[in-house]
């Protein structure tokens, strides 16, 4: 399944890894083995983010794609299930629509 995920830093350890030298080390580690779709940084609330998109074959597999953040970063993730434009298409909205309208 198709799903965001949403990775909040906090500053004090990003900001301990940024003068450390160690950002880069980390972020290509986890990155190169989450396998991500997309990913994309930008800041959201004041705090520095990151927002993949990744694969989650199985639920078992989210402490997998979750605890890289929290023990490298102590990091806040979020993960929520979305659709492309041709998975919309397949839901079937006008039918449900008349079903439930």
């Amino acid at each position: 399944m198709r799903m965001l995920l949403k990775v909040k830093f906090h500053h004090d350890t990003f900001n301990t890894a940024v003068k450390d030298g160690s950002v880069g080390r980390k972020m290509k580690q986890i990155l190169d083995e989450t396998k991500p779709e997309a990913t994309y940084f930008t800041e959201l609330e004041g705090h520095r983010t990151a927002i993949l998109i990744v694969d989650l074959a199985d639920t078992s597999k989210i402490p997998s794609l979750c605890e890289p953040w929290f023990l490298h970063f102590q990091a806040d993730c979020e993960l929520r299930p979305v659709m492309t434009q041709a998975d919309l298409a397949k839901a079937g909205l006008d039918e449900l629509g008349k079903k439930w309208a």
